[in-house]
């Protein structure tokens, strides 16, 4: 079934981007090697995500994953356009053909954090703690750096005050740098391609600035961070349905 989905959403990006399709295969040369063409740096990173989000499927859990990390991509795209901290090549803002991307990273990012889990699983709890306030210090003062020339927007207010209350409020230590690390690696990746494919541009510069990379690590915390809120409301209800949607690992 989630693969079913899976097909529903690539026929709804296929649809939503099909504008921006064309005016990419328009570009083509037919002079050059279509090899030398083809965006291999899309294609690895679209494929890699595939297989990603297929490992260890579960519908009750990664459809209502999926829906937070949607409306929370929304509300990011929307903040960082309407601000001006960063702008696309079409000026829209937010651009509603980039959001869907949103979920199917977010999933991937869930993924890799559960490898992690198993990856990390004997190092001490003594290490993440040490780390955390340092990483998490030096990001959250360079992210009021980076959003400073957007302060003036509500939406840059409320990014930064939403990051700072998952920073000083997290207990759970190991899991959150566990998932900064893999988003932010993911993150490389996607913000690599946007910005020199110049589908995007931060005001800034750089392809990709560094503060960029770290920002999907914090995004990816916010979604989990909403998700857990999910799974205790879900156990806190005396609704006998409720059994039905929670998930089988919780």
């Amino acid at each position: 079934m989630l693969l079913s989905g899976f097909f529903t959403l690539l026929f709804i990006i296929g649809y939503v981007w099909w504008p921006l399709l064309d005016d990419y295969l328009n570009q083509f040369d037919p002079e050059i090697s279509v090899w030398l063409q083809v965006d291999w740096l899309l294609i690895g990173i679209f494929l890699v995500m595939s297989v990603l989000i297929m490992i260890n499927a579960d519908l009750k859990r990664d459809l209502p994953f999926a829906m937070i990390a949607l409306a929370g991509g929304y509300i990011i795209e929307a903040w960082g356009s309407l601000s001006g901290l960063w702008t696309y090549y079409t000026f829209e803002t937010p651009p509603l053909w980039i959001i869907p991307a949103w979920p199917i990273a977010a999933l991937s990012v869930n993924r890799l954090y559960i490898f992690s889990k198993h990856l990390f699983k004997n190092c001490p709890e003594f290490w993440f703690t040490a780390l955390y306030w340092p990483i998490f210090g030096v990001f959250y003062f360079r992210l009021w750096y980076f959003a400073w020339s957007g302060i003036a927007h509500p939406l840059t207010w409320f990014a930064l005050s939403f990051s700072g209350f998952i920073i000083f409020t997290e207990k759970d230590k190991r899991s959150s740098l566990l998932i900064f690390m893999m988003g932010s690696a993911l993150g490389y990746f996607l913000e690599r391609w946007g910005t020199s494919r110049l589908c995007w541009t931060y005001y800034v510069g750089g392809m990709p600035p560094l503060i960029t990379v770290f920002s999907h690590g914090m995004a990816s915390i916010a979604v989990w961070r909403v998700f857990q809120i999910y799974i205790m409301l879900l156990k806190r209800s005396r609704l006998a349905q409720v059994a039905k949607i929670l998930p089988s690992d919780q």
